[in-house]
């Protein structure tokens, strides 16, 4: 039970349930590279041959995003004790100490690397660089308002990370699902800053909600899932895909829309559900539909 309880803190910490963001557009860009390297069909003799693959791109994406949340909860740990939405965190309540959060992050930098080294060189030498985006996503909130683009930067990686681990090249479709992911994140971690505008200000921290006030940083937000919703259909347009990609698209874009409607500057009570709740569900019915249009194209 002790085991079980420590495994569950640790899960907690990185907020493993928030996987839902970024694993789907990676799982999208790992069968656009099966289609890739078996000219434009989806072979399941391949899938199924190369399941180890398949194990390691994913080993990959959790191994990535354990480092820099256990990084982001060491780094922001005194913040996160003053702020009574955070004070129950891990860290500042004294469940994991700063040093286990710290080797915690080690390990799964290491491990992260070490995947890398045996899935291709491409993805090996570019290890260090996606690891120094989605580190350093944590130190900007102390000196940009622009901190939500770099935490969008550094989620954009999974679907074209994905794509190199089966290709080993760049190609334009997950380039392209890349910054869609970019502008959806950015646009709704603006949403969930809403909640410590306040506490920013205080503490001398940086968001563009701190910045600019809640109205403008939701028009910031509604510029960005535009931008989204534009690229989404550029997507489609592009990939030439059928009927089922566009059910998706409509839902996604649909629910880009939802979460606007939910959160207002003088009501901040729905910020969560659009946060988690609503941006989940976007993108596995985005991408459940999308990989079914790519491999019955």
């Amino acid at each position: 039970m002790g085991i079980l309880k420590n495994i569950n803190h640790y899960l907690s910490l990185i907020k493993f349930s928030h996987t839902v963001f970024a694993l789907p557009f990676a799982l999208m860009g790992f069968v656009l590279g099966v289609l890739e390297v078996n000219n434009g069909v989806f072979s399941l003799d391949w899938f199924l041959n190369n399941g180890s693959l398949f194990i390691k791109v994913l080993l990959c994406m959790v191994f990535a995003r354990s480092a820099a949340m256990a990084f982001n909860r060491y780094l922001d740990r005194k913040f996160d004790a003053l702020n009574p939405r955070t004070a129950q965190r891990e860290v500042p309540a004294g469940i994991i100490s700063p040093t286990q959060a710290l080797v915690f992050t080690l390990v799964n930098c290491f491990l992260f690397i070490a995947t890398t080294y045996f899935i291709n060189t491409t993805v090996l030498l570019l290890s260090p660089v996606a690891l120094l985006v989605i580190l350093f996503y944590s130190y900007t909130k102390r000196f940009t308002s622009l901190c939500h683009l770099v935490l969008g930067l550094g989620l954009s990686l999974s679907p074209i990370g994905a794509f190199l681990a089966v290709t080993g090249t760049f190609k334009l479709l997950p380039i392209l699902l890349s910054i869609v992911v970019f502008t959806w994140v950015s646009g709704f971690d603006i949403i969930y800053a809403l909640q410590d505008e306040a506490f920013d200000r205080a503490q001398k921290l940086h968001s563009i909600p701190a910045a600019i006030g809640a109205k403008n940083a939701l028009m910031v937000s509604n510029i960005l899932h535009l931008a989204c919703f534009l690229l989404v259909v550029t997507v489609g347009y592009v990939g030439g895909f059928h009927s089922l990609f566009w059910v998706g698209a409509g839902i996604f874009s649909y629910l880009l829309l939802h979460q606007h409607l939910l959160v207002k500057p003088h009501d901040l009570s729905k910020v969560n559900m659009a946060f988690a709740n609503t941006n989940g569900i976007a993108s596995i019915l985005f991408s459940c539909f999308s990989i079914l249009s790519f491999i019955t194209q």
